[in-house]
């Protein structure tokens, strides 16, 4: 069973008037706001559609409400039954100070096949299409997978970029990219957007590595899965709490690596519309009456990787 592809206007249309929400508060320094209103956006008209749905991607739980919190049932219960990740801004502070690569992201599966996946960290690692599952492995050294990645796509270690957030934590990996003479694209925020840049060779990113949060990294994946990417991830549960999460949600192994087809299983649908211009998506344009705005959409079943420019009249 496939999801209901007249779903897919519908969610352009949430992630496009999210994203909107947010124009007042572009470089406003004030991220919150601009969260909470592409929150309170996406809420009410994901609660218009004909779907019984859940989310199993959000951010936090109930008690942090009025964040979209896991568990949270959304949509009027009389259609399809299926999950829903959410991330109303991915780059809240690209939005407060007007910096590039803020979108508003959205992704659904059937009931029971998006990974449901606990607010913590998650090492992760993603490649291209094309490139053989053996060539690049999570367990890898960073050197290992470089030197794999040039001999397979006959390139210099020299030309192989690698992408990850500029963090403290990945200064090891930075030294060691540093040391071999790879290519390395830092970027301050958006992880979904990061692993994403492995899927067309006009972007220049040959890997994406890293922690970065889990959710974000299950969004990634349903992209990526659409557009015959990899990704791999292993959560990182540090706390006595986040392996008690873990468990209620029915994560049993605690170290265990999952591949993209563990992460989304079967069709999935997934929007990432822009809110400040970046590397893949144009941001909001307000021209006379109207906002333009420019969504990345996939289709899995439907094999479709669009972009779809639309607009929406100025109130």
């Amino acid at each position: 069973m496939s999801l209901d592809k007249n779903l897919i206007e519908s969610l352009i249309d949430i992630t496009s008037k999210a994203s909107i929400s947010c124009y007042p508060y572009i470089g406003k320094e004030n991220k919150t706001i601009a969260d909470k209103a592409a929150t309170d956006v996406m809420r009410y008209n994901l609660n218009k559609l004909n779907i019984e749905g859940e989310v199993v991607i959000g951010e936090g739980e109930l008690d942090e409400a009025p964040m979209l919190y896991i568990g949270e049932k959304l949509g009027n219960h009389k259609g399809q039954k299926i999950d829903i990740a959410v991330d109303p801004v991915e780059g809240t502070n690209f939005v407060a100070k007007n910096l590039p690569g803020a979108i508003s992201v959205l992704a659904i599966s059937e009931k029971g096949n998006l990974f449901k996946a606990p607010e913590t960290y998650m090492n992760k690692i993603a490649f291209g299409q094309n490139v053989p599952k053996d060539v690049v492995d999570l367990d890898n050294a960073i050197e290992k997978n470089v030197k794999n990645l040039s001999d397979f796509k006959n390139k210099k270690i020299e030309e192989i970029c690698v992408c990850l957030l500029e963090r403290d934590r990945h200064i090891e990996i930075i030294n060691s990219l540093k040391k071999i003479g790879a290519k390395i694209k830092l970027i301050s925020d958006g992880d979904v957007a990061g692993a994403i840049m492995v899927s067309d060779s006009k972007y220049n990113v040959d890997i994406f590595v890293g922690i970065g949060g889990g959710p974000e990294g299950v969004i990634a994946a349903s992209a990526l899965d659409a557009m015959n990417c990899n990704f791999q991830g292993r959560f990182i549960f540090e706390t006595e709490a986040d392996k008690t999460r873990a468990k209620k949600m029915g994560i049993k192994d605690l170290n265990k690596k999952y591949e993209i087809n563990e992460i989304v299983k079967g069709d999935s649908i997934f929007c990432a519309t822009g809110i400040t211009s970046g590397d893949i998506i144009n941001g909001i344009e307000l021209n006379g009456d109207y906002f333009h705005t420019e969504t990345l959409v996939t289709h899995k079943s439907q094999n479709l990787v669009n972009k779809i420019q639309k607009r929406f009249p100025y109130k």
